[in-house]
């Protein structure tokens, strides 16, 4: 794979974890066809940041505009409905066939000019709403969920257990080293409902890299890439960290409010 930048790890358990420097489409069009099991991701969307802006500045920006303070700013995704096609090509030829599950979150702009588009690729089965728990901005109604869209690649291989709920009650990350962290635990629930042990996750937004640590407690192989220099040093850091100490740097407690999770 012809990449700027890598980091390879493995796991106690003989997991391979492997987060690459790179673009999204790029990435995505190095992978092998019908290499992955399932997809887990949280797209950096530009369209709620160009079109939202809160008192006298955006909610995350871009680099062209991010001021002086740049350890808050990351580069965007354009998704502009043809990326967004192209995106999702590249999801549905990596992702197993008859087999592959895929998770795609999105913000309440992006989903209602987006979300649609999923259904032309994929079979959508449901709509899961994660609650943050904690009120977050706006003018109209304070921000406290977030959507994710889950569908399967042409298949009807079903989730760990029918139980399990469509609504998932976890606090979002404040003060995070990374912008718009996720919780750990928001991936573990989309993992462990899909995947077995030796299973190959692919996230090709890494941000933080939450998704790759929630691989490692499932027992499955990862590989994800992002374009950001501080995404590869922040989350190559926090999976070797991990692997050594069983210990999460970026978030050291959980971030459920449930007395018991569902995959426990």
């Amino acid at each position: 794979m012809s990449i700027k930048k890598e980091f390879v790890f493995t796991t106690n358990d003989k997991k391979s974890i492997k987060i690459y420097k790179d673009d999204v489409i790029s990435f995505l069009q190095k992978l092998p066809t019908d290499s992955v099991d399932v997809i887990v991701t949280d797209p950096a969307y530009s369209g709620m940041n160009n079109k939202l802006k809160l008192g006298a500045g955006r909610i995350v920006g871009t680099y062209k505009d991010k001021g002086k303070d740049s350890s808050r700013w990351f580069s965007e995704f354009e998704d502009t409905q043809e990326n967004y096609i192209l995106f999702l090509t590249e999801c549905k030829r990596v992702l197993k066939k008859d087999t592959g599950h895929i998770y795609i979150m999105f913000d309440s702009y992006s989903l209602l000019s987006l979300g649609a588009i999923v259904r032309d690729y994929f079979d959508v089965k449901n709509l899961i709403t994660w609650d943050k728990v904690n009120l977050g901005m706006g003018h109209y109604f304070r921000r406290r969920h977030e959507y994710i869209v889950f569908a399967t690649n042409g298949n009807t291989r079903k989730i760990k257990h029918r139980s399990f709920p469509d609504v998932w009650r976890f606090k979002r990350i404040h003060n995070a080293k990374y912008p718009t962290q996720k919780p750990v635990e928001v991936f573990q629930a989309m993992i462990h409902a899909s995947s077995e042990e030796n299973f190959t996750i692919c996230d090709p937004f890494l941000g933080s890299g939450s998704s790759a640590i929630a691989s490692i407690k499932n027992n499955c192989n990862f590989i994800g890439c992002d374009v950001s220099d501080k995404s590869l040093e922040i989350s190559s850091k926090r999976i070797e960290d991990y692997i050594k100490t069983n210990k999460d740097i970026l978030q050291p407690k959980s971030s459920s409010v449930e007395e018991k999770v569902f995959w426990e």
